[in-house]
């Protein structure tokens, strides 16, 4: 297994959407969670895709997390795995680094048919725990046993991050211990 850096992973947010996430099951926590993971993501250059599943119908991604992309290239889709949308598939192709560091919505759809297109892909597929969610709890834990059984490895945003950091007092460091501790 790989240990994750700024120079061997991408990141890949999936879905978090204006008429979606506030279905979700726990969404406050899940947008809390995912604007560190992606203010995190920007202090160390990791770069970072996002998706939008029919955008027309579910509207744009969510202004608290749109705000946070900076460089982030969107890609629409109406598939479900990011994996049948062939430029998604492409850039994914294209991408040298072998960790691919998934988030989003929703867990047991989108997010798990795109894991398993990536492993079967060849990438190494770090699930952002506290960055995925579902409608129904049950749906995630269920599409969880299953990507754990795949070889999807889970971690959570912070452990990812603070991983990437390695060591303390750089400046990213600096900013993604302001980002953690909310000051």
């Amino acid at each position: 297994m790989t240990r994750l850096t700024a120079q061997n992973a991408t990141a890949l947010i999936v879905d978090l959407q204006e008429k979606i996430v506030p279905a979700m099951s726990d969404s406050e926590a899940l947008l809390t969670r995912s604007k560190f993971f992606l203010g995190g993501l920007r202090a160390f250059d990791v770069p970072s895709v996002s998706t939008r599943q029919y955008p027309k119908g579910l509207g744009d991604t969510i202004i608290e997390i749109k705000s946070l992309f900076g460089d982030v290239k969107v890609f629409d889709k109406t598939s479900f795995s990011c994996l049948d949308a062939p430029e998604i598939r492409n850039y994914f192709v294209r991408d040298s680094r072998p960790n691919v560091l998934l988030a989003g919505i929703e867990t047991h759809i989108c997010v798990l048919q795109t894991a398993l297109d990536l492993v079967e892909l060849g990438k190494k597929v770090y699930l952002v725990r506290d960055c995925v969610s579902s409608r129904s709890p049950l749906d995630t834990e269920t599409a969880l046993l299953r990507l754990w059984n795949v070889g999807v490895v889970p971690t959570t945003s912070e452990a990812a991050l603070f991983e990437i950091a390695r060591v303390a007092g750089t400046p990213q460091f600096k900013i993604l211990s302001k980002l953690a501790t909310g000051r």
